[in-house]
């Protein structure tokens, strides 16, 4: 029998959310005896407290060529890949699909950590959380604390208003109700951008019988055709006008870090 894939994990949010402590909560709680995890965390981001309570580090660096280049330790059952905190999630979660081709790996979910503090001083960002909920599996809405619970259930609405497909959470101290859940892999975003790579939901194709009407087979060529150009077509936030730059901006979220 092959060996299974390690199962990734993407966390994306802005730096300060609160990342790291989250997931020292996750791998605590959320994985099985045996599990074997792996953090690999962005070589941009600080020193925190919490990073002795999530085992071995490796650091990944950006690249000009494929952008994540990073190397997880070959024996683990789940990665966990931190972002940089400072840089553009969308640049990142492009260069996630290389990385996930050449490493072959599994993608399990993408975890989006909101500082809400952050996002209710500066207006602005909801746009820059727009994105990264965009791709988001889970949302964990973090550092609550002063902020009005009317903007937590606006905020919550803005999405769940328009049939966003991921769960929201709130954190609590650091910690999630149920992390279990939270790392059950399965694809829960709005963007199709890693279906290829949602093998954990794939489901096997129907059989068809030798023989068949002959009018299936314009109905199976039509559904081909509806795929390759389901396909072809480019996450929103992956578009590039013919300058090069991207259709969809987001504010650089360093101008609202301290």
């Amino acid at each position: 029998m092959p060996e299974e894939k390690p199962l990734v994990y993407f966390i994306i949010g802005a730096a300060g959310s609160g990342r790291r402590e989250i997931l020292a909560d996750l791998i605590q709680d959320g994985l099985a005896e045996g599990d074997r995890p792996a953090v690999l965390l962005s070589e941009e981001e600080a020193p925190d407290p919490f990073d002795a309570k999530l085992g071995t580090i490796t650091r990944w660096h950006w690249t000009t060529a494929d952008g994540i280049e990073a190397d997880p330790p070959p024996s683990s059952t789940h990665i966990f890949i931190v972002s940089d905190g400072r840089r553009n999630p969308v640049d990142q979660i492009e260069a996630l699909r290389t990385w996930l081709t050449t490493q072959n790996g599994e993608l399990a979910r993408i975890l989006c950590v909101v500082n809400s503090g952050l996002a209710e001083k500066h207006p602005p960002l909801h746009v820059w959380y727009d994105a990264c909920i965009h791709f988001a599996d889970v949302v964990l809405l973090n550092r609550r604390e002063g902020v009005p619970n009317k903007w937590i259930g606006d905020f919550q609405a803005r999405y769940k208003g328009k049939f966003y497909p991921c769960i929201f959470d709130l954190v609590k101290a650091g910690r999630v109700k149920n992390p279990a859940l939270v790392l059950t892999a399965g694809a829960l975003r709005l963007s199709q951008a890693f279906d290829q790579f949602d093998d954990v939901n794939a489901t096997e194709e129907p059989e068809y019988e030798i023989g068949g009407d002959p009018d299936d087979e314009g109905d199976e060529k039509a559904a081909e055709e509806a795929e390759e150009e389901d396909e072809a077509k480019e996450d929103p936030y992956f578009e590039r006008l013919a300058g090069g730059r991207r259709a969809k901006e987001i504010p650089d979220i360093v101008k609202f870090l301290s």
